[in-house]
């Protein structure tokens, strides 16, 4: 990670679109801009928690280890969203990973001056606490279909949830790259079955891979497969 000397305008990311105006100087003052590599770590499950980060520019991947050799993706985060605010806990210690899937600049927040934003700026509080409900809701709605949900429709369920988020690029293939394995890291499912249940897909022609990058065919018949489930 390497501190950045340009990057965040003060309007976009998720803490300065809710601060007073008032306040946007003195975070001016207190921010850090990183550049961060693809593949690098914007910070490691098990870190001391310093301060919190918002994504200025590219795309991040925030997960967990499953046991000692598989991970699970937990979310994906763009411009403009939190990461790190899992560390607001008791625990000083951060209880996921977050991951630059290309190169990403953050901003960065130290911990102290965080809760100081906080502690005057009410906005800020009412959506941090939607945030992290809408969270919450999310994770229990994953965790529900990791127990009940078919695989094959957890995959097309991660699929339609990753283009929802995205959106699909001119070529209109989902607007992220990612690696088998991740894709796989997300739905909750293992490499091997991604693999078949992707070439059954394409087969089918639901939907197309080629290399990171995968384009949803029939929305129609991607839908229906989480539905039936």
């Amino acid at each position: 990670m390497k501190e950045h000397k340009e990057g965040c305008d003060l309007e976009s990311c998720f803490l300065c679109r809710r601060c007073l105006k008032d306040w946007l100087p003195a975070v001016a003052v207190h921010k850090r801009n990183y550049r961060i590599r693809k593949g690098q770590p914007v910070f490691t499950e098990g870190d001391p928690v310093t301060g919190i980060y918002f994504i200025y520019e590219g795309k991040v991947k925030v997960h967990k280890r499953w046991d000692d050799e598989k991970e699970l993706i937990i979310r994906f985060a763009r411009k403009g969203d939190i990461v790190g605010h899992l560390g607001l806990g008791d625990d000083p210690y951060f209880p996921v990973s977050a991951t630059a899937l290309e190169p990403v600049t953050v901003c960065y927040i130290d911990m102290p001056f965080f809760r100081s934003t906080l502690a005057v700026n009410s906005e800020m509080v009412n959506a941090l606490l939607r945030f992290f409900a809408n969270e919450l809701q999310e994770s229990e709605r994953r965790m529900r279909n990791l127990v009940h949900m078919p695989v094959k429709a957890r995959i097309a369920q991660a699929l339609l949830q990753l283009q929802q988020q995205f959106g699909a690029d001119a070529e209109g293939y989902i607007d992220i790259e990612l690696s088998r394995q991740d894709l796989a890291s997300f739905s909750g499912s293992s490499y091997e079955t991604l693999f078949k249940v992707i070439n059954e897909l394409s087969a089918q022609k639901i939907m197309t891979a080629n290399g990171r990058r995968f384009r949803i065919l029939n929305h129609r018949k991607m839908d229906a497969l989480v539905v039936r489930s």
